[in-house]
């Protein structure tokens, strides 16, 4: 602790009652939003539910959630996505959860949701695919997670930029390519004969330009599901999230979305940054954004500044890096708001490491529940997800959580442990 904490012995009462009633206020911020988008193939979908409410011991906990679907080869597994991911993701996460507890779950829970979505799509027989930005907001805590090549992108109150989801192109993603090729496909750019190779490198057979999708099943299993997942925890005084499809990324850098909707309410914001990347490229393909800000329910005013401002001034205000202030006011010093944290980041793409029981919640999986679709195990059926681990003297083959036989064949089938069976020489893009 810092002498400057410990210097603190006597608070007036004054203050105290202050910063009660100012933690009351910014336990939950406000949650405004906007999208926007044009359409060149109609495979575009979003998901938008604020609100959302769960019980929790004697009272009721809300959150937000915000997807985007940008579908290829058809929009089933968009529409299909929309439709059924979040309650999967919900599905997977326990009972009786604090707050604090049912945030340090989603992880996990984001991963079996994904993986039980796209192996419930692959058994239509629909060879569509999507990417998905997938995000939730809980209190000040934002938990993204994402497969594919849309985006996500936070801006805080304070300034910076951050990332918050992958980029699976293999184009640009060297890791993913080894992966790939590991489990048994082939990465390499469209061959027009006589040795002439042009466009960007796919994934052979199936010709898809990103290693991770839902759906997709003509290009192999090894095109996984499997979620990036990131937490980051707000200051209270909140901040500004873009979510877009790669027609916005594709024509915008980060920095230039969030500087062309500066001081913008975030319908207006959607609708500039989607006018922006469609006049930039043109209308290439589908374009479509969400912009969320999380903000403080009362949002405290600059001392210099007069009490009446208008919206654009503090949207303005709200969505730049603001100078230190050294002011020694007593009161404020007790009111000022927490630091951005990043609180979790995973990307692997084995179910073995994303599922591991070594995280702290030790009701994560049921004993007898598959930890991927949720449907119940006879004893001694279950296979441990660490069957066949490479590192068997960590982790013992017969400790959970426990798959299914099916759930364990898609595993094995992403991994490149057995040919999955429904490879065709489709392209797609």
């Amino acid at each position: 602790m810092s002498n400057k904490n410990e210097n603190h012995q006597t608070v007036p009462l004054s203050v105290l009652l202050k910063r009660e009633l100012a933690n009351e206020k910014i336990e939950r911020p406000e949650i405004v939003h906007g999208q926007a988008s044009q359409s060149k193939k109609g495979e575009d979908f979003t998901l938008v539910k604020t609100e959302c409410q769960r019980v929790v011991g004697d009272g009721v906990s809300t959150y937000s959630v915000f997807g985007l679907f940008d579908g290829h080869n058809g929009s089933a597994a968009a529409i299909y996505s929309k439709e059924n991911l979040l309650n999967n993701v919900l599905a997977a996460m326990p009972s009786d959860l604090n707050r604090d507890e049912w945030v340090a779950a989603l992880p996990r829970a984001f991963v079996a949701g994904f993986v039980k979505t796209d192996k419930e799509f692959q058994e239509r027989a629909q060879t569509s695919g999507t990417t998905v930005t997938f995000v939730i907001i809980e209190g000040w805590v934002i938990s993204v997670a994402s497969v594919g090549d849309s985006r996500c992108i936070l801006e805080p109150a304070e300034g910076g930029v951050y990332y918050l989801s992958a980029d699976h192109r293999l184009e640009i993603n060297e890791e993913e390519r080894l992966r790939i090729t590991a489990s048994g496909g082939e990465v390499g750019r469209l061959n027009t004969g006589g040795g002439a190779e042009i466009g960007p490198l796919r994934c052979w057979p199936g010709g898809l330009c990103l290693s991770r999708s839902i759906g997709d099943m003509d290009v192999g299993e090894f095109i996984v599901p499997v979620p990036y997942v990131k937490q980051m925890k707000l200051s209270s005084a909140g901040g500004r999230l873009i979510i877009s499809s790669d027609g916005v990324w594709d024509a915008l850098s980060a920095e230039t979305a969030l500087d062309c909707c500066r001081g913008m309410a975030p319908d207006a914001a959607a609708a500039q940054i989607v006018k922006d990347a469609v006049g930039h490229k043109g209308l290439r393909d589908d374009t479509t954004c969400i912009v969320i800000d999380i903000l403080p329910h009362e949002k405290p005013l600059p001392l210099s500044q007069p009490k009446k401002q208008g919206k654009g001034v503090l949207f303005k205000s709200m969505f730049r890096k603001k100078p230190c202030d050294s002011s020694s006011n007593v009161e404020k010093e007790y009111i000022e708001p927490d630091m951005v944290e990043e609180l979790f980041e995973e990307g692997s793409a084995s179910l073995s490491e994303r599922l591991d029981s070594k995280y702290p919640l030790c009701n994560m999986f049921k004993l007898f529940m598959c930890a991927v679709c949720q449907v119940e195990i006879k004893p001694g059926e279950g296979i441990s997800i660490h069957s066949g681990s490479s590192n068997p003297g960590k982790l013992r083959p017969w400790d959970g959580p426990f798959l299914c036989s099916s759930c364990q064949e898609k595993r094995e089938a992403m991994e490149g442990k057995r040919p999955s069976g429904r490879r065709h020489d489709s392209d797609s893009d």
